[in-house]
């Protein structure tokens, strides 16, 4: 049994699906009225995309009406975890904030909880009864579009060791690995780096689980071409893109998944969960 709390996403396809009507209270409260017609003794996995704390409330009051209608056991997929790039504390003042939502879904005590392609080690170490689905597919599938005789790029040292699962789920494919610095209380970035002399025209494939305005990809882009780079790519799992794709101009395709939102019209090659899970 599947309740999809985004009526856009439905990552699982040919499972039974619950009815039900949401809504904000004029408040502000997110609201829920789950159709009684299925057997409450069977499985309920929930989906949704937590691109808000609105959209978190509406979660807990899902699994709060589940339980009042006798649901024993309920599954979480939340493909993007949310303030996961906020999993330690760098300066005086600052939460942790990826504790603060694991600890949410927490108290809920679910069966289990599904993750696509998590920030870090923090979340799951975080999060109870976690499951995370690494992107080998996703990567295999955007290498079926662009052609396998490309090098994999880290765009810094956080990503190394998923890049390197990757690059043997792939069979070996090469992997440059590359940094940059970030001032931790402006998030300026500079000092980009390419640990190859000589890239002699190989197409580039940039990997990494999230974009949001781009710049670490933008950077590293130019630093790539002055390494005699051919074609760069950039694939994601996660799309945010808040500063939009004319900032990525630099790339020849970009690639990411409907985990986060919608892409309508846009300069990306979505990938939908529905083709990766």
């Amino acid at each position: 049994m599947i309740l999809n709390l985004d009526p856009k996403f439905a990552p699982f396809q040919n499972q039974e699906e619950i009815k039900f009507q949401s809504f904000t209270f004029s408040g502000g409260e997110p609201h829920i009225k789950i159709a009684p017609d299925f057997d409450a003794n069977k499985k309920v996995t929930i989906t949704h995309r937590l691109n808000s704390f609105n959209d978190l409330g509406l979660l807990c009051v899902t699994v709060d009406a589940l339980r009042r209608m006798d649901v024993k056991i309920i599954d979480l997929f939340i493909p993007y975890f949310p303030a996961a790039r906020q999993d330690r504390v760098m300066i005086p003042g600052e939460p942790l904030s990826v504790k603060v939502y694991a600890d949410i879904i927490n108290a809920m005590q679910l069966n289990k909880v599904f993750v696509f392609d998590a920030h870090s080690e923090v979340t799951p170490a975080l999060l109870n009864n976690s499951t995370i689905i690494p992107n080998y597919t996703f990567i295999k599938e955007v290498l079926n579009r662009i052609g396998e005789n490309v090098k994999l790029i880290s765009p810094d040292g956080g990503a190394l060791k998923k890049i390197y699962k990757v690059s043997e789920f792939l069979g070996g494919v090469e992997v440059v690995e590359c940094s940059k610095s970030r001032d931790v209380k402006t998030g300026k970035l500079s000092g980009f780096k390419v640990y190859n002399d000589d890239l002699q025209g190989m197409d580039c494939l940039i990997v990494d689980d999230i974009c949001d305005g781009g710049g670490t990809f933008v950077g590293l882009a130019e630093e790539l071409k002055k390494k005699n780079a051919g074609k760069l790519y950039l694939a994601v799992s996660h799309g945010i893109f808040n500063k939009g794709f004319e900032v990525l101009n630099c790339f020849d395709g970009i690639f990411t998944t409907n985990s986060f939102k919608d892409f309508e019209g846009e300069s990306v090659q979505v990938i939908g969960l529905d083709q990766l899970v």
